[in-house]
């Protein structure tokens, strides 16, 4: 083998070695030259055939030619098969071709329908595997064999002709197909590879078809026939083999899980989890919250205990009064009833069930002067709004999941009863107490501790044994319990669950008796064989009797109940944490905490989410500890204390304090852990909810209502944006959208501020398009110039808006077009999303952005809805990062559910239009599985729903069900129909929130608004179908006849005699009726200045505001002032005496000079901001305000670390050095990245370096998370700070800053860029590339397959993983992106076509040496 194929194969091990790390430069990322052990050739005979087989085995897993594939394989079956066995493997083989050739078009269509997108005809490459026998159908090594050559010897001819042909021809056919999309770089290799092609077909074609007949003429032919006979005799076995064969195939379909690949089948949701979930008659999203414990059937008494568990949950939250305590506990078992027995969801229960979320009182009038006044007052108090609703829900998965903990531990110990006649007051007393899993979790501990020897005897008999280690703590207490050391323990006088009942002030208080004997004559009379001195027995009592305390659950309850009430938790910053956190790290305002109570940190649970992630990343140690004020060890000192007074006395005194100072840290660590973890669930539940919050906030909005617009209606919008650039020198993108989301026209404009043809331009387009408002947006400062330029313009042409009535002249008119600053957050994830890019192929990035921008002006709702998943990367509280993501996307969707039920989906529009389609998962009974059913099912009911019955099938129509009742009963009425008066199936409450249930309630009132009576009612009803009142309702003009209605007296009816509870429902029919589906969301929110701000800069309040020290670059300088510009893009102004004290600034400073300056104040509002450079001001660094009082915070630590910085820089004489570069901070490493966290891929920074004044390090962003550092060594500089005249990274050398961002670092993101476009590039790690390539394989057993992944380890590096056959493992080589291209193995390629096909011909010039010498 040789030596490149060796370093292909061990390729892999070599850069997984935990000594790879070294073999990379840390600033550049460069590959450092290793010292590698020389390859014996002397190795032994057996590690050279390991060797040639193995490279044997990859060879053959690199085979792609399908004719060549199959006349090996026959060769290989014909020697190890006899002949007879060999035509029926042939056969079978062939067959499978052709059953695949069974997937016409029309099968692969249906297939592709799942995926939504449909199969390309004419892209063979895609599927290619499952198409062989298309291709090699004609030839004859793969045709079937028919009579005339049932005793061929074709395959001891093709195994004969295998090694010539290898000889002969190339082995370059074997990569052929290995690269799916790959061609050719040149037309010389192009013609080369159909040469080799024409040249290889005919010999195949040949291969096992020619039948040797030299030397026997004709009738020496006729006569071996005679003899031997021609096979038709062996006709009817082959035929009935054919036709069991064809049976076979025929019961085996093809499914979905044959074709593609489980990932892509979990990723469309086609599973067979996913489809059994799709079709069973139960909310979507009830089915997956209690997937785990569908199986968990509560009883009633269970039922009642989960009403009061989940009360006592959430009552203390409330702030109700107190008499309402018994109400609010019946209101949330009813709500249970709904949600576990009714099976119906939040939507569902707030809508129509609203009367049961409310207490009611009645209250008779006393005095009524006015006799036609209602002779009762009805007050209703809210009960539970539409977080609780979800909250209940919420909390009903833990109470399953606590009952099916409680549940095992009582089985476990009916088990121990059972078995060994165990009686256990602790456990049977405290399990019915339990009320949180902690306290389960105690006394499972608990059981295992003290019964471990029995439940091992169980899980042996069960065959669920594990093997204990000999030595272990349970082995050493077994020992001290079969003991005379156990009579020890005894003699404490006091059980451990007693000591804690004294604690807990449970019973009368038992005080412990004192032993006859000292405690050392006791231990010497106690020495057996396995405890040989009295030490010795001492030692083993305390032990056990600490791991009692340490295991009973009642001390334990002591001692979390004592934490909750007085802990106090504080921060201890640990040697990483004082380098890493400084006075600008987001962790200092946690970094000297101390002293705070627990009830204090759960008001604020941003600081104790920071303080946990601090730890994690190993910056502080957390700390949970009594005060010592508190002095709760002595006072459990003096629950253990006897009531005796003598010297023996005492002896046992300090005994006991002894086994209490042993078990005491080992309660306190357990404790504080737990306290910390059940601390963190809060305060992340807390914020979950903000977050929930602010995102219904941002779905609380209808369209943009201009004047004279009625609300919910969507307008024509004009937006405008500028992107990057500036308004006054960059184009200006537009974009005119109808209000009907279709884009009517776009474009481009040049200066709105002074060229004059632009701005007659944009008016022409105002005039011409007649939009209702102008939205304008972007992502840099000078967007604000922009808003300035077109308000002006507005003004200065004089563009009018839409005509409308005022309401209170009635008189019509128009008014000057308003202008509006949109939120711009959904936007920028839709210019360069695949969505973006599909809907819109040929806009701009920023022209797709206008259009994003004006979509969300018509309706934000469908804005976000459409984003998916990706909703949760937007920021809605700035410690989203420290939640669990799990839990982000299930409150988001939570948020999205309520609002999309409060407005209700057109179905007929759903069906249509992809964004109303978008609102469909988050439907009441619905979900994204349910949603493509509900879309496909009615689309075979012929695409339009006339009725909301026809939803659960209509037989006399002919149509199928779309769902069942259950999900039916969910979504019914929040899937509306427009009525249609022409139609007389159409139902006018189907375009309503009334629920079907609740149909005859509504026809009932609309009766009584007609006053009909019951037999014109029916008369009616009987000539014009039920919805006839309704419709005569409507066609009258009527409904506000229903206002007359008096609908107390009929809630009372309802109530009485059907014991159903409508006074609310009752209302909203009547709404309804007058209004359908009203608009109820709220108007749309315009931003505030701090919005705006933030969204042109990036920047809040926060990060940016008056006191802070940042960088800044001078544009202009005059005598008495400069205009300096910040990192963020505002303008700062600085006037001459907040620099120098100098005749002129322009001695001090120069344009284009970076400097430090102070923020003195700061306009939000015109995005301007007064300087100052004064040395006496930059020597006061800025530092947030931190209001811990006296003893919250440790003022003397951070003092002494201050100092001890201080110390250093002094000992290392190192300064701060500054560049002239718009692209250099004063950042390290870890400020950097942080830094670039929210710049796109790309982006660079300069920043200095610690190797010195002769270095710079340059930081660029080379993905998500992803940073590569490279280090810059300076040359040729004039003196100590200057900028060096050239630059060198490596073997690279430039000239200045600007020649090295562009020539390297840019060509570098280029190269990445290409890399990860290319369709060979998973967006997955290392591990999971793997993975794919696989399963990949598994599914495609006769393919080879490749891949790229980023290196997340190595920066700039990216890893080719290939497999080369199903038995092969994966093989993985580092790809080094460089400003020319990419490097793989020292050989460099200047893009990815090139690296593929190199990466191909290289390999498979290894194979071919490797087949030479075979």
């Amino acid at each position: 083998m040789s030596t490149s194929m060796r370093d292909l194969i061990s390729g892999e091990a070599e850069l997984d070695d935990e000594e790879d790390d070294e073999s990379f430069d840390d600033e550049t990322g460069e590959e450092r030259p290793r010292k590698r052990a020389d390859i014996d050739d002397s190795s032994e005979e057996e590690e050279d055939d390991d060797d040639e087989e193995e490279a044997r085995k990859i060879r053959e897993g690199f085979i792609v030619d399908e004719e060549e594939e199959e006349e090996e394989e026959d060769g290989d079956q014909g020697d190890e098969s006899d002949g007879d066995a060999r035509p029926v493997k042939r056969k079978r083989r062939d067959r499978d071709r052709e059953e695949e050739e069974r997937l016409d078009d029309e099968d692969l269509e249906l297939i592709g329908e799942q995926f939504g997108e449909q199969p390309k005809t004419e892209s063979k490459q895609k599927f290619k595997r499952l198409k062989v026998g298309h291709r090699g159908g004609d030839d004859g090594a793969s045709r079937r064999r028919g009579l005339e050559e049932i005793f061929s010897d074709e395959d001891e001819d093709e195994a004969e002709q295998r090694p010539y042909r290898s000889s002969f021809r190339p082995p370059a056919d074997e990569f052929d197909d290995f690269i799916e999309n790959d061609f050719p770089e040149d037309e010389d290799e192009m013609i080369r590879q159909q040469e080799d092609a024409e040249v290889a077909r005919p010999r195949d074609r040949g291969v096992g078809a020619v039948v040797d007949t030299s030397g026997l003429d004709k009738d020496a032919l006729d006569d071996m026939e005679a003899i031997f006979g021609n096979g038709e005799d062996y006709d009817w076995a082959l035929q009935m083999e054919e036709e069991e064969e064809d049976r076979e195939r025929e019961e085996a379909g093809i499914e979905l899980k044959d074709v593609f690949e489980p990932s892509q089948l979990k990723e469309k949701m086609l599973t067979d989890e996913d489809n059994q979930i799709r079709f069973t008659d139960e909310p979507e999203r009830f089915q997956l919250d209690r997937k785990l414990f569908k199986n968990l059937q509560l009883s009633a008494e269970e039922f009642r205990e989960e009403a009061r568990w989940i009360t006592n949950q959430i009552w203390p939250k409330k702030g109700l009064s107190s008499d309402l305590q018994g109400p609010f506990g019946r209101a949330i078992g009813k709500v249970l009833e709904f949600f576990i027995v009714d099976e119906v969801e939040v939507p569902f229960v707030f809508q129509h069930r609203k009367d049961y979320l409310l207490h009611t009182t009645k209250t008779r009038n006393s005095s009524r002067d006015d006799p036609d006044s209602a002779e009762y007052s009805i007050s209703a108090e809210k009960l539970l709004n539409q977080d609780d609703l979800w909250r209940i829900l919420e909390l009903d998965i833990k109470f399953r999941s606590f009952v099916e903990k409680r549940n095992a531990l009582t089985k476990t110990f009916e088990n121990l009863r059972s078995s060994f006649e165990i009686e256990d007051p602790v456990i049977e007393e405290m399990t019915p107490e339990a009320a949180t899993m902690e306290e389960l979790q105690d006394l499972q501990d608990y059981m295992h501790f003290q019964y471990g020897t029995q439940l091992k005897e169980l899980a042996a008999a069960n065959g669920t044994a594990q093997t204990k280690r000999p030595g272990s703590k349970s082995t050493i207490l077994d020992r001290v319990r079969q003991g005379r050391a156990s009579q020890f323990v005894k003699a404490y006088g006091i059980s451990a669950d007693q000591l804690a009942k004294n604690a807990l002030r449970q019973g009368k208080k038992v005080a412990p008796d004192d032993d006859a004997q000292y405690p050392m004559d006791l231990a010497d009379s106690l020495i057996d064989d396995f405890f040989s001195t009295g030490d010795a027995v001492i030692n083993a009592a305390r032990q056990l009797y600490s791991e009692e305390l340490f295991a009973s659950p009642r001390m334990r309850k002591h001692f979390r109940g004592s934490y909750y009430q007085a802990a106090e938790i504080s921060c201890r910053r640990t040697d990483k944490g004082l380098r890493r956190i400084d006075d600008s790290h987001p962790f200092y305002e946690i970094k000297y905490i101390q002293n705070q109570a627990v009830a204090d940190l759960v008001h604020q649970p941003e600081l104790f989410l920071k303080m946990m992630k601090a730890e994690e990343e190993g910056l502080v140690d957390v700390k949970v500890e009594m005060p010592r004020r508190y002095d709760f060890r002595r006072q459990l000192y003096q629950e253990f204390e006897s009531e005796n007074f003598s010297d023996r006395a005492e002896q046992w005194r300090d005994e006991r304090k002894k086994v209490l100072d042993l078990a005491y840290p080992k309660l306190e660590k357990v404790i504080a852990k737990s306290v910390k973890e059940v601390i963190r669930t809060y305060c992340q539940d807390e914020i979950l909810r903000v977050v929930r919050e602010e995102y219904s906030r941002r779905l609380d909005q209808a369209p943009y209502k201009p004047k004279g617009m009625i609300l919910g209606t969507a307008p024509r919008v004009l937006v405008l944006s500028n992107g990057m650039g500036d308004p006054n020198r960059d184009p200006v993108f537009w974009a005119s959208v109808d209000d009907d989301g279709r884009v009517l026209e776009q474009g481009k404009f040049g200066n709105l501020s002074r060229d004059e043809a632009s701005r007659d331009e944009f008016a022409d387009v105002v005039e011409r398009r007649r939009p209702d408002v102008i939205g304008i947006s972007g992502w840099s400062a000078e967007t604000h110039r922009l808003v300035v330029d077109v308000e002006n313009l507005v003004r200065d042409k004089n563009l009018q808006g839409t005509e409308f009535e005022d309401p209170d002249t009635e008189v019509w008119g128009r008014a000057p077009i308003e202008v509006v600053v949109v939120n711009d957050e959904v936007a920028r994830l839709y210019k360069d999303s695949p969505r973006g890019h599909a809907e819109h192929p040929s806009l701009n990035p920023v022209t797709r952005y206008c259009v994003a921008l004006a979509r969300y002006m018509q309706n934000p709702m469908k804005e976000y809805a459409a984003l998916g998943e990706t909703v949760s990367s937007l920021s809605f509280h700035p410690c989203q990062n420290l939640l669990p993501q799990d839990k982000v996307n299930k409150y988001l969707e939570s948020a999205m559910v309520d609002m999309v039920n409060l407005c209700g989906v057109n179905i007929n529009e759903a069906m249509t239009d992809p964004y109303t389609a978008n609102l469909l998962p988050f439907v009441a009974g619905l979900g994204p599985r349910k949603a493509t059913s509900v879309v496909k099912a009615i689309n075979a009911n012929g695409g339009v729903v006339n009725t909301r019955d026809e939803l659960v099938g209509d037989p006399d129509s002919g149509k199928l069900p779309v769902v069942g009742p259950r999900v039916w009963n969910n979504c019914a009425s929040f899937l509306y129909i427009e009525y249609e008066p022409t139609s007389a199936s159409s139902d006018p409450l189907d375009n309503t929130r009334v629920h079907p249930e609740d149909y005859e309630l509504g026809r009932k009132m609309a009766a009584d608004a007609l006053e009909l009576d019951e037999e014109d009612v029916k008369a009616e009803s009987d000539e014009n179908g039920p919805g006839a009142i309704v419709r005569k309702l409507f066609k009258q003009n009527d409904q506000d006849k229903v206002n007359e209605l008096v609908l107390e007296e009929y809630a009372e009816q309802l109530e009485t005699n059907y014991q159903q509870r409508k006074r609310a429902t009752l209302e909203t029919i009547r709404a309804e009726l007058q209004a359908p589906y009203e608009e109820l969301r709220k108007n749309f929110a315009l931003l505030s200045i701090t919005d705006i701000f933030t969204t042109f800069t990036g920047e809040t309040p926060k990060t940016l505001c008056d006191g802070m020290i940042v960088p800044v670059n001078i544009r202009v300088v005059k005598d008495d002032f400069a205009i300096a510009k910040l990192d963020c893009g505002i303008e700062g102004r600085l006037e001459a005496h907040e620099v120098t004290n100098r005749a002129s600034l322009k001695e001090v400073l120069s344009s284009g000079q970076t400097a430090q300056a102070k923020l003195l104040e700061i306009s939000y509002r015109d995005f301007i901001a007064k300087l100052s450079m004064r040395e006496d001001a930059l020597r006061i660094p800025y530092k947030p305000p931190i209001n811990y009082g006296r003893d919250g915070w440790d003022y003397a630590l951070e003092a002494a670390d201050k100092e001890e910085l201080r110390e250093k820089n002094r000992t290392t004489g190192r300064t701060q050095r500054v560049v002239k570069h718009p692209n250099f901070k004063p950042y390290n490493s870890v400020q950097a990245e942080e830094w670039l966290g929210s710049q796109p891929v790309g982006e660079v920074i300069i920043r200095p370096s610690s190797k010195g004044n002769d270095h710079l390090a340059v930081t660029w962003k080379v993905a998500d998370g992803v940073y590569q550092h490279i280090d810059v060594l300076e040359m040729q500089k004039d003196n100590e700070f200057s900028v060096g005249k050239l630059l060198r990274i490596g073997k690279y050398t430039y000239t200045d800053l600007d020649e090295l961002i562009v020539e390297h670092v840019k060509a570098m993101a280029r190269k990445v860029e290409e890399m990860m476009r290319h369709d060979k590039f998973q967006n997955r790690s290392l591990g999971e590339t793997e993975k794919w390539l696989t399963t990949y394989i598994d599914a495609n057993p006769n393919r080879s397959a490749y891949a790229f992944c980023i290196d997340t380890k190595h920066p700039g590096y990216f890893w080719l993983c290939f497999k080369a056959s199903r038995t092969a493992r994966v093989i993985g080589l580092p790809v080094r992106s460089i400003p020319q291209g990419f490097e793989l193995k020292g050989y460099q390629y200047p893009d990815m076509r090139a690296l593929c096909n190199g990466f191909k011909l290289r390999f498979q010039n290894e194979f071919s040496k490797m087949g030479g010498t075979r």
